[in-house]
């Protein structure tokens, strides 16, 4: 986590795929983040206009494969649909899941300006809480 900031994110160099890191003061935050993170990887949504709503839920399970289970949507999305999130929010669901809303825009819509990636990498993925909120890294496999 970044000092002195209470929400963030960044990619970081890596190998051949591309590392992303999130953080939050709680853990919903954190997996919002993390979707923005993975999202500017590739995308330059400016300009993308306000998108359509859309929402899932990720059932219950531990931290992360909440985490993993919704950065594996954003992929299963833009390979099914097109579409890719603009905004997300991520609520706790009473059963232990997530509620995720977000805003979709056509990949037509926006400028690619990197590798999409094909998929979320379970090594050296870390998700948790901290003493100053939580945060993530992730490798994603382009």
């Amino acid at each position: 986590m970044r000092p002195g900031s209470g929400r963030g994110r960044r990619s970081v160099a890596h190998t051949a795929d591309v590392r992303i890191e999130a953080w939050a003061p709680d853990r919903e935050g954190c997996v919002a983040e993390a979707v923005a993170a993975m999202v500017e990887t590739f995308a330059d949504t400016t300009g993308a206009g306000a998108g359509v709503a859309a929402a899932f839920d990720v059932p219950t399970g531990d931290d992360a494969d909440l985490l993993v289970g919704v950065l594996d949507e954003v992929i299963f999305r833009l390979e099914t649909e097109g579409t890719l999130p603009v905004t997300t929010r991520v609520s706790a669901t009473g059963s232990g899941g997530l509620r995720v809303r977000w805003r979709l825009v056509d990949t037509g819509a926006v400028e690619l300006v990197g590798a999409v990636p094909k998929a979320v990498a379970l090594q050296e993925l870390r998700f948790g809480p901290g003493p100053r909120g939580w945060s993530c890294a992730v490798t994603l496999d382009v």
